[in-house]
């Protein structure tokens, strides 16, 4: 008997000792990533901004250009929907559109396309440069392909988006299919800490 209660004393200390296991995410872990470091380009207002602006907060990151016709605007919608799960939570977190396509989304283009989706959206833009260097440094990838009719070219692109948690590093990579459900949950654990 004595035994008995010896070992299940020690059993407890051991489980009390161990180390929290990690949190389990829905989406795509990149926890310790060593790219996406950097982003520094204007907003829709005009005002740079870089991750570091938004420490504190739970930054998704999405690359894509206001005239897609599908994947764009159903991953902001998306995020929308997110956003409106979260409730007064969504107010920790941001949402940033990148342009992909300089040629066409200028500052006042974003200003009226990504707060349509929700207010607190910011779009951001840079020239072609910048806008290379911010794909290259986010392993986006863009490619123009010439159509027929009014728009002339579409951009054949990558389709995720990339979440940092509030100390900002990058944390998740959502797929275009992710559930607003999964995409909230994991939010959530990332406002934890």
């Amino acid at each position: 008997m004595k035994n008995r209660l010896c070992l299940l004393l020690c059993i407890a200390l051991l489980a009390a000792c161990s180390p929290t296991p990690p949190a389990s995410f829905a989406n795509t872990d990149l926890t310790g990533a060593t790219f996406a470091q950097r982003l520094a380009l204007d907003d829709h207002h005009g005002h740079k901004r870089t991750l570091a602006d938004f420490h504190g907060k739970v930054v998704v990151v999405f690359f894509g250009y206001t005239a897609c016709p599908d994947i764009c605007p159903g991953t902001l919608a998306r995020l929308a929907g997110v956003m409106q799960q979260l409730g007064p939570e969504a107010e920790r977190v941001q949402v940033l559109f990148v342009s992909l396509d300089p040629e066409r989304d200028s500052a006042e283009h974003l200003k009226t396309y990504v707060p349509w989706f929700h207010p607190s959206f910011l779009g951001l833009r840079g020239d072609a440069a910048q806008t290379k260097e911010a794909s290259e440094e986010f392993r986006i990838f863009s490619a123009r392909k010439e159509v027929e009719g009014e728009l002339g070219y579409v951009l054949d692109h990558s389709t995720g988006a990339y979440v940092f948690d509030p100390a900002g590093r990058i944390r998740l990579y959502v797929k275009d299919s992710a559930s607003v459900e999964d995409i909230v949950a994991d939010i959530r654990l990332l406002l934890k800490g």
